[in-house]
């Protein structure tokens, strides 16, 4: 048996799986609203929502949840947080209005990252809570404050042992200077407590920092200050592959590629972190992240249950508990994951000189990708109209196998597999999609369908621009409703279902003069 070529199949949630089985629906979306576009699913974000609190309720009793808005700038999802009752994380002045438009009220809004003197007059003047990056903003609170009520701040800590250097946060040395500044100001700041984002994986930093704050938690009271939130910050992981074995499987081919062993799969010189030494592969490759399997509600469960030695392997959920400190998170990525697909159309197929296949799709690389990643999930082709053949076959796992694209069953084709790249729609040789090559039971054609999935965390906006005047695509919402599926933009979306009863179980600690949402 001739083994499977070389893919990367993608986790497709089953609310999204059965829209793009209905085939009418996609094609009248497209109808209406052209190609490409960027397609939201709220109520997948609902349902991420209700997992993650399931956790939270089992381990802690009080907590709070900010969905972190720079995740995607949908405006369906903030609704979604707003009307299941949970905070927000905003990190700008355009995303400050985004919430306050959705129907958030400066209690539910907590500000992080780098702040201008304007915008924090802005938040001082609005009541939301502050997370300070540094001591110079702390510094500006507390000359800006006046006799108005006190201002709710968060001090963000950075510089934990077996933690890389970062640009954020107030570094471990630095913090006495804030809590004498704090002690100092407490008619005009309230300090709620401590935060810290970890920008990795790997929990075991995680609990390091928690142990770390503390810490900081005694050096606080001992300034007279009394802190009572520890903030978790985000960094849940997602889950792409439907098919870790396959993963690997692709990994390894490439690897060996790189080595000059069998048909090449890079475009250009592109080795995607690895190098090549001494007739070897080494390295971390950029797109690591899209190996995990590990989904955010495990990964949650597994910070909380951790042990901390200093405080005789209680676990960090019980010392938080045990402390009357509240946990705060920001999730982003876990909220919106599985929620969002990006569906672009073939323009045309290209062969070059050298036989290299080359797809031209109507969208950029920078509409469905983050920064300078490689995104590890094969795209998914479909027929240009539901007429051209059959809707895509499902496996039991939520992964895809459409007509043109299962490396499964290309072997059973008459036509063969094809390897192609993916390029987008810009006169610029940088924009290459796919960096690697997909392989597809069938060469596309024009006016065949791609869709790119999981693209709701960062992919959609974080590099989104408008290069040779294209605008970036429209953002649709898509809800299910009964046995159908309705479409309207992002903008004119509103939630439907009735408000979580456990949306008041949890308040999160706010001045004293506000209520808890």
């Amino acid at each position: 048996m001739t083994a499977p070529l070389p893919a990367l199949p993608a986790k497709i949630h089953p609310l999204v799986r059965a829209f793009l089985d209905a085939r009418e629906a996609l094609d009248e979306t497209l109808i209406r609203f052209g190609s490409p576009v960027h397609l939201v699913f709220p109520q997948v974000f609902a349902e991420n929502l209700r997992d993650l609190r399931a956790v939270l309720d089992r381990q802690l009793p009080r907590y709070r949840i900010c969905y972190a808005h720079k995740a995607n700038q949908s405006r369906a999802f903030v609704r979604t947080a707003e009307h299941a009752g949970i905070a927000v994380d905003v990190a700008s002045p355009q995303e400050l209005a985004s919430a306050i438009g959705a129907g958030f009220g400066p209690m539910r809004i907590e500000v992080t990252g780098p702040k201008g003197e304007a915008f924090l007059r802005d938040l001082i003047d609005r009541g939301a809570t502050i997370n300070v990056d540094n001591l110079w903003e702390l510094g500006r609170i507390a000359e800006l404050a006046g006799d108005r009520a006190e201002v709710p701040v968060l001090l963000r800590v950075s510089g934990f042992p077996g933690s890389p250097l970062s640009r954020f946060g107030v570094p471990l040395s630095h913090v006495d200077r804030a809590l004498d500044l704090l002690g100092a100001h407490r008619g005009r700041i309230s300090f709620l407590g401590f935060a810290f984002h970890i920008d990795s994986g790997e929990n075991a930093e995680r609990v390091r920092a928690v142990d770390a704050c503390l810490t900081l938690v005694e050096q606080a009271y001992a300034h007279g200050l009394s802190p009572s939130v520890l903030d978790l910050g985000g960094g849940l992981r997602q889950v792409f592959t439907a098919d870790a074995d396959r993963f690997d499987g692709y990994v390894r081919a490439l690897r060996e590629s790189l080595l000059g062993r069998g048909e090449p799969m890079s475009w250009g010189d592109n080795t995607f972190g690895y190098h090549v030494e001494g007739g070897a592969v080494h390295g971390t490759p950029v797109f690591h992240k899209y190996a995990n399997t590990i989904p955010a509600t495990r990964m949650l469960a597994d910070l909380l249950t951790s042990p901390l030695e200093r405080h005789g392997g209680r676990t960090v959920a019980q010392v938080a508990a045990d402390n009357l400190l509240d946990l705060w998170l920001e999730p982003g990525k876990a909220l919106v994951d599985h929620a969002g697909v990006t569906v672009a159309r073939v323009v045309f197929v290209k062969e070059l000189g050298d036989g290299t296949l080359l797809v031209n799709v109507d969208l950029s690389r920078d509409a469905v990708t983050p920064a300078d990643q490689e995104v590890m999930v094969d795209p998914i082709v479909l027929p240009g109209a539901a007429r051209d053949g059959v809707p895509p076959q499902w496996s039991g796992d939520g992964a895809i196998n459409p007509p043109r694209s299962a490396a499964d069953t290309a072997l059973a084709r008459e036509t063969g597999p094809v390897g192609v790249f993916f390029a987008g729609r810009l006169c610029l040789e940088r924009d290459l999609i796919t960096n690697h090559k997909v392989w597809l039971a069938t060469r596309p054609k024009s006016g065949d369908l791609v869709v790119f999935p999981n693209t709701a965390a960062y992919h959609m906006d974080l590099s989104a621009a408008s290069a040779s005047m294209q605008p970036p695509p429209p953002k649709l919402a898509v809800a299910q409703r009964g046995s159908g599926f309705e479409v309207c933009r992002d903008i004119d979306y509103e939630p439907h279902v009735p408000a979580d009863p456990l949306s008041a179980r949890r308040p999160a600690p706010v001045p004293q003069e506000a209520e808890a949402p």
